[in-house]
């Protein structure tokens, strides 16, 4: 398990892209390097626009899965809607409900943690 502080900017979207795919080649998991990119990344984004305070990445893999928590101090968990054409926003829980093979959010003692899960291929799983 990996865990990292982000700071509350929006660098820290590029940071947490980076940190997760350089932690999955370490982990042998290429194949899903790119889904789980663009979900950290919009986590963590929608983590930066909606909540305030420290942002926190974890990463872990256990039996075959790849889990990706991102925490926030925001207190309101996200309810999932598909944006329409023209909406700006509104499809990152979309995107996670599409990608991911289950994903999920629960409050925590100092605001809530959203998480998915992907299903891995590791070299010694094969």
């Amino acid at each position: 398990m990996s865990f990292w502080p982000l700071a509350a900017n929006a660098r820290s979207v590029a940071r947490a892209r980076r940190l997760t795919r350089d932690r999955l080649a370490a982990w042998g998991m290429d194949d899903v390097t790119d889904v789980a990119e663009l979900l950290v990344s919009e986590l963590v984004t929608n983590a930066l626009c909606h909540a305030h305070g420290p942002v926190g990445l974890t990463l872990s893999a256990m039996e075959g899965l790849l889990r990706c928590e991102v925490e926030d101090a925001g207190t309101v968990l996200p309810s999932a809607y598909c944006a329409g054409h023209d909406d700006e926003g509104g499809r990152g829980l979309c995107m996670l409900d599409t990608l991911a093979c289950c994903w999920g959010g629960a409050r925590t003692p100092t605001g809530k943690v959203m998480w998915f899960e992907l299903p891995v291929h590791t070299p010694s799983a094969r």
